[in-house]
């Protein structure tokens, strides 16, 4: 019975597995060559450059857009504080109890028991605390922000407390007024979204105004 064998040289072989080795390793030294570039190209390179170009451009707002108030660092343009004090404005209710490091909603839907009863706790407050009914109360007044760090309040909203903040600090009704007016902001560019006003810098202004 013949069979036939075919014999491969031995040292063909070796050279082929070689060759595979040395294909493979060159791929790896371009991958992690490519990845480093990437790195400082994007990582590095790009943010750095965006960095120093917005701090350049935009130096406040690049910075956190913090306000100072008499030499003092009290608070952000665009995250809102607590205010309780019957002296001062208030600001929208919030889920996370106005705090920057965990911003967010409640995530309930409008006819979750537990949002429903908040916001009626919150009305009566507010009918007891103003006088009013129900349906005078402005919805910013009810309504978290999605961010629960929303600085802004509607001009129905300022207004709405405006008769309080002139009692609490024996001041003229129209200069409360004056003061909201003067703090309303108009939609961005005119066009996007809608009228506000900052509640930390219209209490501030109000401060001021009793320092004079």
């Amino acid at each position: 019975m013949n069979t036939d064998i075919k014999h491969y040289p031995r040292s063909g072989a070796i050279a082929s597995e070689k060759a595979a080795s040395s294909s493979g390793l060159e791929q790896l030294v371009c991958a992690v060559r490519a990845s480093g570039a990437l790195l400082l190209l994007c990582g590095v390179a790009y943010t750095g450059s965006v960095t120093l170009l917005g701090q350049a451009l935009f130096p406040h707002q690049a910075t956190g857009s913090l306000i100072e108030h008499n030499g003092k660092m009290v608070g952000a343009n665009w995250v809102a504080q607590e205010f309780v004090s019957p002296g001062y404005f208030h600001s929208r209710p919030s889920a996370v109890s106005h705090d920057p490091t965990s911003t967010g909603g409640s995530n309930l839907a409008p006819s979750n028991p537990e949002l429903v009863e908040r916001v009626r706790q919150d009305s009566l407050k507010i009918q007891s605390d103003y006088g009013v009914a129900a349906s005078e109360i402005p919805v910013d007044m009810l309504s978290a922000s999605g961010s629960g760090i929303d600085p802004h309040i509607s001009p129905q909203a300022a207004v709405f407390q405006a008769e309080r903040i002139a009692e609490n600090r024996r001041i003229p009704l129209e200069v409360v007024m004056s003061l909201i007016s003067f703090n309303t902001e108009a939609p961005q560019w005119g066009v996007f979204g809608q009228e506000r006003v900052n509640v930390l810098r219209l209490n501030l202004a109000l401060d001021q105004l009793e320092s004079k």
